[in-house]
């Protein structure tokens, strides 16, 4: 298939999702599910067209995630925070890490994979999607009583990294023939991956807003290139100094979207618009990943893990991660623990063993999709109605 016939298909595809996303809204869907499905239809050997390239997908996965959490930064304000954050750092810790070793526990008894391989299944799947749980709440409209939809946006908007951390270690522990790293190796990682993330973030994004603001371009839209360019420095600066690059572009996007004086409207535009672009391009070419014959081969394998996930090792690990809160009502807990939405960033996890060639990873990423998919139809559809059932709805 020549280039210039791919590139026609990849703008019709993004122009049909756009003119599809206000009834797929309506229906309570992601549009960007339409996107994979559309991958799925041609990257299969359809009009002579074969697409597998676990490398590039896993790459332009991880650059569309990165520009996700930074606008997801840019638009959390500093309010937003302070309500959330000791809740949602929680979660986004604590609840990750239970999350992954119930779920990996559970994974042992009910799949053929070893305790390495289910503790990688569990990682994969552990974090909460925040395209997917933005969008949702967006296109419901929905507020909620007790900052619970604050704090889920700030849980899925930060869970991502230590995900992203257990993921990288197990997937190295198990192509090293299974040598196993030591917990205070894990920990010093881990810590220093928080800290220089969150300090090149801040640095980076201090600088931006100073130079914006006191520099004034005059062509205002300078301004939203002249932060991308300082969100790329941020990521990819922090991930060579072994920071975290999603902490840092979550942490540069919260500086600049809460301190930029000057073109905050038409940066907040231009960056939802490329958030909306980035999700699209990663939704079509996991589509193209996957082969449907095989994919649909897995299928039944992965309702009875999905059903585990989200009824029990998400509620567990949502009920522990909240005893140090006492004065939280039952029904707020409930409902978070409910909404664990999955989204892109599982498919985009499962994608790093399977590139590395860990065994069994292709059969993982299979059912990893279908999790998604059923988490999206369930707990997306139940958000509305178990929000006024528990009368969270304000």
């Amino acid at each position: 298939m020549s280039t210039e016939l791919i590139m026609l298909g990849m703008a019709a595809l993004i122009a049909v999702g756009i003119l599809l996303h206000k009834p797929s809204k309506t229906l309570g869907l992601p549009s960007l599910l339409i996107f994979m499905g559309v991958g799925l239809l041609f990257g299969n050997g359809e009009f002579n067209f074969v697409y597998d390239d676990l490398a590039l997908t896993s790459f332009i996965g991880s650059l569309a995630l990165n520009v996700i959490v930074f606008v997801g930064g840019l638009n959390t304000s500093k309010a937003s925070i302070k309500v959330a954050y000791k809740e949602g750092g929680v979660l986004s810790t604590l609840g990750v890490l239970l999350t992954t070793f119930i779920f990996g526990g559970i994974l042992y008894y009910i799949t053929n994979f070893n305790i390495l391989t289910c503790l990688l299944f569990a990682a994969v799947v552990s974090s909460t999607d925040a395209a997917a749980v933005f969008s949702i709440l967006e296109s419901k409209k929905l507020k909620l009583k007790e900052s619970t939809d604050t704090i889920l946006e700030f849980e899925s908007a930060t869970n991502d990294p230590v995900a992203l951390l257990l993921v990288a270690i197990l997937t190295e522990m198990l192509v090293s023939t299974g040598d196993i790293i030591s917990g205070s190796t894990i920990a010093v990682e881990l810590v220093l991956q928080i800290v220089v993330g969150i300090g090149i973030g801040y640095l980076i994004g201090f600088c931006c807003v100073k130079l914006l603001n006191k520099i004034k371009l005059e062509e205002y839209g300078l301004i939203p290139v002249f932060i991308l360019a300082c969100f790329f420095i941020a990521a990819y600066g922090s991930q060579m100094l072994g920071g975290n690059i999603l902490i840092a572009s979550y942490v540069a996007g919260v500086l600049i979207g809460n301190e930029l004086k000057r073109g905050r409207e038409v940066s907040k535009h231009f960056f939802n618009s490329l958030s909306w672009l980035a999700q699209a391009l990663m939704f079509i070419i996991l589509g193209l990943q996957f082969f449907p014959k095989e994919l649909f081969g897995d299928a039944f394998s992965a309702i009875l893990p999905a059903l585990a996930l989200i009824f029990l090792a998400r509620p567990l690990a949502v009920f522990l991660s909240y005893l140090p809160f006492r004065g939280v009502s039952l029904k707020k807990k409930a409902f978070i623990s409910a909404i664990g939405l999955k989204g892109a960033t599982p498919i985009v996890f499962a994608l790093i063993p399977a590139s590395a060639g860990v065994t069994g990873a292709q059969e993982m990423m299979h059912m990893v999709f279908f999790i998604v998919l059923i988490s999206v139809m369930v707990q997306g559809w139940a958000i509305e109605p178990l929000a006024k059932k528990l009368g969270l709805t304000d």
